[in-house]
């Protein structure tokens, strides 16, 4: 599907390179880049847009642990865990993802261990961390299982991962179907066609409940978590997606434990 020389994973990097997710003009506005204010701005608009991310993340309950976060972006979450006086490690696959973090947490007089490393394999030892965390970033990777057997191997026994990855059978993924094949003219094309190559950087992957647990299998415990979003709601009436269930969702949340 790729096409070109480059390695999957190099695209994706590639894409990321250019704006960590959630530092858009859209986002920011006029405000300068990489001052307090810009990130305050980054800050409250991912919380009000997403406000489930702290009853699913739950910030404040692991105080003292030690923390990995796969795939920092702009640094906003870390911030929350370390906030919540956690041990912060963190990686990313860009380099403009990690500056942005360290810059955000600087702001703050806080830190965290960040670098630049491909998530399929994390330069760390067995069971070193109480918890690992991933929110929309393992479904970008050129292989989600080699992420999700290496956030198990660095776990501790009884460690837990909370994270989110998308899901296919949603209403986002729909209107971007109707858009890319039903509109023009291909309707045989599939939703993992559409979403690999139009939502988001190229390869982006959705999974089912069902998809995500054999994911997972190995993990002793798996809850899933599907939230409809606002892209599940964009450009429906009100009075139709007030009505959207949330197993249709866009983002699944996830908890799992060793």
């Amino acid at each position: 599907m790729v096409g070109t020389t480059e390695t999957l994973n190099e695209q994706v990097r590639a894409y990321w390179e250019k704006e960590p997710c959630g530092t858009s003009a859209d986002v920011t506005g006029a405000k300068a880049a990489g001052s307090l204010q810009w990130y305050q701005q980054i800050e409250e608009y991912r919380y009000r847009a997403e406000s489930f991310i702290h009853s699913i993340a739950q910030f404040t309950r692991h105080r003292g642990k030690k923390l990995l976060e796969i795939g920092v972006g702009a640094g906003t979450d870390h911030l929350q865990w370390a906030r919540a006086g956690l041990d912060c490690y963190g990686v990313d696959l860009t380099d403009a993802a990690i500056e942005t973090a360290r810059g955000h947490l600087k702001h703050y007089g806080l830190s965290s261990n960040l670098q630049r490393v491909d998530a399929e394999r994390v330069p760390f030892d067995d069971g070193f961390f109480d918890l690992v965390y991933s929110w929309g970033v393992i479904h970008h990777s050129d292989s989600p299982e080699k992420i999700i057997a290496e956030i198990r191997r660095v776990l501790k026994p009884g460690g837990r991962f909370v994270g989110m990855m998308y899901g296919r059978h949603s209403p986002h993924v729909f209107k971007n179907w109707v858009r890319y094949a039903l509109l023009k003219g291909r309707p045989w094309r599939s939703f993992k066609d559409v979403v690999w190559n139009h939502i988001e950087s190229i390869g982006t992957k959705a999974y089912t409940v069902n998809e995500l647990h054999r994911l997972f299998a190995q993990f002793s415990e798996l809850e899933t978590i599907p939230v409809i979003t606002a892209q599940d709601r964009s450009r429906w009436p009100g009075w139709v997606s007030c009505f959207f269930p949330n197993r249709w969702g866009w983002y699944i949340g996830l908890r799992a434990v060793k």
